[in-house]
Parts: structure tokens; sequence; C-alpha cells
């Protein structure tokens, strides 16, 4: 696919702090957080991965982070989040059926899309949900 995601993970954080990560990603993107993008942490895996509301060239970024002093002394990487058309839904109710899953997914207003499948995993309160293409999943 010639799309580019929206989003780009950054490994190795452990050496900077969400909020030190949050400036940081300010001065080399010349935008803002909240506004313009948002960061969430992973801890288990000691990643963070930065969504764009705006448009933006996110491989440019990708580049530029590569090169930047702070980014190198704190030995994190940043990559392109891939492009997937799964995601995995954790913390269920125990009475939720797929069908709710699909609709709710489904949902315009979240920014969701069509879905092609959900497989429920009840004994983790979780699902799968494929949707039809990887614009649909949020």
């Amino acid at each position: 696919s010639a799309e580019t995601s929206h989003s780009v993970v950054f490994e190795n954080i452990e050496r900077c702090s969400p909020e030190c990560l949050r400036v940081l990603l300010e001065n080399i993107s010349n935008l803002t957080v909240d506004a313009d993008f948002t960061v969430e942490e992973i801890p288990e895996i000691n990643v963070a991965v930065a969504t764009f509301l705006k448009s933006i060239d996110t491989k440019e970024l990708v580049k530029r982070c590569s090169k930047h002093k702070r980014v190198r002394e704190f030995k994190m990487t940043a990559r392109l989040l891939e492009l997937t058309q799964s995601i995995k839904a954790a913390n269920l109710p125990d009475s939720v059926s797929t069908d709710y899953i699909a609709v709710y997914f489904e949902s315009a207003r979240s920014g969701g899309g069509p879905v092609s499948d959900v497989q429920l995993f009840p004994e983790e309160n979780s699902a799968i949900i494929t949707f039809c293409d990887h614009k649909g999943n949020t």
C-alpha cells in the first residue's frame, strides 16, 4: 500500500519521561500535543505511540527523530507503526456479544469502519476485531 501510517512508534523510552517525550516531539514536529498529536505509553514493552491528528509526513518525522541529538542521547528509536486490519479489545464485559462489538467498532463517529469478523475470547474478556480495511481501526 502506498498509504503511510499516521502513527510513529518510539522504542526504548525508559530514559525519557512521558512529559519529556511529549515536549521533545513538539520540538521535532513543530506541532502541539493533544491538539495535533497524542502519545500513548505502553510501559510493559518500553514503547510509546504518537498518533498525528494533522496530516504530516510521518516518514520525514521518523528521519528527523533518528538524527535528533536528544533522541540519540536517550537511545530511542522511531519507526512507522504498521497498518493493520485487526485490533484486540480487552477488558470486555462478561455478557458482551460479537454483534454488539461489531456494531460498536463500526461507529463512524468513533473513527470505526466496516467490520468483517469478530473473534470473542470470553476466558480472557477480549476479542479480535478485523476490519474490511486498515482505515476502519482506531
